[in-house]
């Protein structure tokens, strides 16, 4: 028999390893957070304004110092491209990243990029810069959110940057989360890693995703779509809830494995894998995004420096890192969800994922284990 779980707010409820969901087998980092991959940052910025605005600002720093003048190695993946990723081509043709990544709302993304920018340059060192490539995700919060009006800008780009953790994340309905939609439940921040054991390297492979898109919500394996209720007779909401088939997900991973930008791309295209784990089709309207980096000191690259350096994991060195941004990838997605709050909104609300019929599908499939003790959450 199954014990009643609390549900309130965001810092109530449980992470996937709280309640005994444990994916994959490989061992999560110690905060279990795109953060065990050391010198990662993760800041947000949460608008919430009654129901007109729930929106906000995440941003990835790669390392503590200027991004720009210490690049790191990157790739970006484009499962399906509709949507407004920011700076994508030229991390494509230099495959590196220069400035912070950061995550908001569809019609949020120009205001973002720009106060972006408007920071980086006005940093020490930056006087004589003339080129800059902000790199800004979105998903679309416009059913939680009054998005025409565009309400990020300079100081929510601001206080997710100065605001950063390199410990523990805050997940659910937060900064760039705020609004997102995930299978017709309340999606969000959320994140997740895996620790590599040194007879495999070694390395930490992070993930933190932004969920915003529809499927059929498949959780550990088991297909908990066809048990759980509807999400729009939950809510009780007058407008009825987003399609179930359109919508977005940003990924970002981070690793501290010596990667190059030829690895990185394969790395990221399974994150995907991942994805697919948790029942989406990747549909028409969705766009789904996955930007990688990797943290390397021997792999930093140092503007005006005629020789940049390039080593890489090789051949079934990459194996073990495949499963574990897979694994990641797939657990984050769960802990956006499940640490999420129900959310009442501009056009409608967003129910959080009701838990008890949820661990009631989990157990009757075998599909729980007895809680981790080493999970932590805010």
């Amino acid at each position: 028999m199954l014990a009643p779980v609390a549900q309130a707010d965001d810092t109530s409820r449980p992470r996937a390893r709280d309640i005994g969901i444990v994916v994959g087998t490989l061992s999560p980092g110690p905060h279990n957070a795109i953060t065990d991959v050391t010198g990662v940052g993760v800041g947000h910025a949460t608008l919430a304004q009654g129901t007109r605005f729930n929106t906000g600002v995440t941003a990835i720093v790669p390392h503590r110092g200027n991004p720009y003048l210490e690049r790191v190695p990157a790739a970006i993946v484009v499962g399906n491209g509709f949507g407004k990723l920011l700076g994508v081509t030229q991390v494509q043709e230099l495959g590196e990243l220069e400035t912070p990544v950061l995550l908001t709302g569809t019609l949020g993304v120009w205001n973002a990029a720009d106060a972006l920018a408007a920071r980086l340059l006005a940093q020490p060192g930056m006087e004589q810069v003339r080129s800059i490539n902000p790199v800004v995700g979105e998903t679309n919060d416009g059913y939680l959110s009054d998005i025409r009006a565009r309400p990020v800008g300079p100081a929510q780009v601001e206080q997710a940057l100065t605001r950063l953790s390199y410990g523990e994340v805050e997940e659910g309905a937060v900064g760039a989360g705020a609004g997102t939609v995930a299978f017709g439940w309340k999606g969000g921040i959320g994140t997740s890693s895996r620790a590599l054991p040194a007879a495999q390297g070694g390395w930490t492979v992070g993930v933190l995703v932004q969920s915003n898109y529809g499927g059929h919500l498949t959780v550990a394996g088991v297909p908990v779509w066809k048990t759980l209720p509807d999400p729009a007779a939950v809510a009780r909401a007058q407008v009825p809830a987003p399609s179930g088939g359109d919508g977005s997900i940003m990924i970002v991973v981070a690793t501290d494995a010596p990667l190059d930008p030829s690895a990185l791309r394969r790395l990221a295209s399974r994150a995907l894998v991942g994805l697919a784990r948790t029942g989406s089709d990747m549909s028409h309207g969705s766009g789904d995004y996955v930007i990688a980096f990797s943290t390397a000191e021997s792999n930093r690259r140092r503007p005006g420096v005629a020789v940049q350096p390039a080593a890489s994991v090789a051949g079934d060195g990459m194996t073990s890192l495949f499963q574990a941004v897979a694994e990641a990838t797939e657990e984050a997605i769960l802990n956006s969800m499940l640490r999420a709050r129900t959310v009442h909104g501009h056009r409608g609300t967003a129910p959080a994922l009701p838990l008890e019929p949820l661990l009631q599908a989990l157990d009757a499939a075998g599909a729980l284990t007895a809680p981790a003790t080493t999970s932590t959450h805010p």
